[in-house]
């Protein structure tokens, strides 16, 4: 198939959340021999010379590159508009033109979206099979960073909330099938009721890559590793520092915590100033900082979808002490794979015991990684999203092979579209366990 494809953060290299869910995508699809056209942005001349790597990966690839200060002023400029302010970061008039042209040029058979922002660029496309991946829900981010910050801030991230979570409900309907990260993320997704077919596949981890070493760890040592300047990851960590740190020095006093993130802000610089804590920066490889912890902790407040850095931990058999929401996309049992604990005391209590107890600790590093490679293994998760594409295309009564020799010639929203309808036999499919598809035929029956 020629398969045009979208995503908000240029995809190469994979090495932060928002790139490996689409990276891991485009490159599955293209070993499957499928021509898969990228469009994307890059944000600074670094992050543009660094995604010439894609090539490798895909049949071609569109860049438009964007400044932050210009990206910033779109979304002020829709404040005052009914228009999420997310839109206008994500916006390019350049990308917009390269996509126009593309749609003009070449006869896609699937146009594929990562990320309700990216939609925009494609939403009143007619005549071509669409897919929206949401990945996470953005609305209810914004919602749950409405409770943690302060007001006036409070009441403009409840605002972007309730706009973005309007567009999704608008976007679900202007698209054939919608897909997300996790069964949380599809229950907010299918709570709209607007979507003509939804479903949802998880995020993986390259288990190769994220692998034990044979070394020792230090019982000594606990690590968190993601980017510091992203607001749920400092939250995190200013609470830890204050509340639960304090309580694990008072039993162990040579104990050291290791914060592993590019771009941390002032305020996080400044918890190197507490006693045992190291603040990093951007490192070359987070994988040594892990691998010698007796733990990785990430007991986050504000979490949506999948959180990575439990997976690669997990993967790289360290155990993992975790907060309630934040283990919800991950597909594994408390005291079983990982360690949840929600308020300080038990935080660093969990902590604690995994420091203390080999035993324990060796335990939920076998356990943890088995985990991951039986149920977030990307093969499997692509095997699902092969699924999806199916289920597309067959609205339009088309095959992935089918749709070679029978392209649509052209993308505009005056050609007819092709309507969506029930499964096979003509009656709707709910999802299970394992991300089937849900086709809406009207009024959806109780569950």
């Amino acid at each position: 198939m020629n398969i045009l494809y979208l995503c908000h953060r240029f995809p190469f290299p994979p090495a932060r959340g928002g790139k490996i869910r689409p990276f891991n995508m485009i490159r599955h699809l293209s070993a499957r021999g499928h021509r898969v056209t990228v469009c994307s942005l890059a944000r600074s001349l670094e992050e543009a010379k660094a995604g010439g790597g894609i090539a490798s990966h895909c049949a071609r690839f569109e860049m438009a590159t964007v400044w932050n200060p210009v990206q910033t002023l779109r979304m002020v400029a829709r404040l005052p508009t009914p228009v999420p302010s997310s839109m206008g970061f994500f916006y390019s008039r350049d990308l917009a033109r390269r996509v126009r042209h593309l749609l003009g040029s070449e006869g896609f058979d699937l146009i594929f979206v990562h990320c309700s922002s990216m939609a925009q660029y494609v939403e009143h496309v007619r005549g071509i099979p669409k897919i929206l991946d949401f990945g996470d829900m953005d609305s209810q981010k914004w919602l749950d960073y409405a409770r943690y910050k302060p007001f006036p801030l409070s009441l403009g991230y409840r605002l972007e909330g309730v706009k973005l979570a309007a567009a999704e409900r608008r976007l679900a309907a202007r698209f054939d099938l919608c897909t997300a990260t996790t069964r949380a993320e599809w229950e907010t997704l299918e709570s709209y009721g607007t979507a003509r077919a939804t479903g949802w596949f998880p995020n993986g981890v390259d288990a190769e890559f994220f692998k034990p070493d044979g070394g020792d760890y230090d019982p000594d040592t606990l690590s968190f590793i993601g980017r510091m300047d992203y607001y749920p990851n400092q939250e995190c960590m200013f609470r830890f520092c204050r509340e639960a740190w304090p309580l694990i020095r008072a039993e162990r006093p040579g104990a050291r915590f290791f914060i592993v993130g590019a771009d941390p802000s002032p305020a996080v610089k400044g918890l190197g100033n507490l006693p045992g804590v190291t603040v990093t920066g951007s490192v070359p490889d987070v994988r040594p900082y892990v691998l010698r912890s007796a733990a990785m902790v990430a007991p986050l407040n504000i979490a949506r979808g999948t959180q990575n850095k439990i997976l690669e931990a997990m993967a790289m058999g360290v155990p993992v002490v975790t907060s309630r929401v934040a283990a919800g996309g991950v597909d594994a049992e408390d005291g079983l794979h990982f360690r949840i604990a929600d308020t300080s005391p038990d935080i660093a209590r969990a902590c604690l015991d995994l420091m203390k107890d080999p035993q324990e600790r060796d335990r939920l590093a076998r356990e943890g990684r088995a985990r991951m490679l039986s149920h977030h293994d990307w093969r499997a998760s692509m095997v699902r999203l092969d699924a999806i594409l199916d289920q597309a295309l067959a609205a339009h009564g088309l095959t992935a092979r089918a749709a070679e020799a029978d392209r649509q010639p052209g993308a505009f929203p005056n050609e007819s579209r092709p309507a969506t309808g029930a499964g096979a036999n003509g009656g709707p499919v709910w999802p299970g366990p394992e991300g089937q598809i849900l086709r809406r035929t009207g009024s959806q029956p109780n569950r």
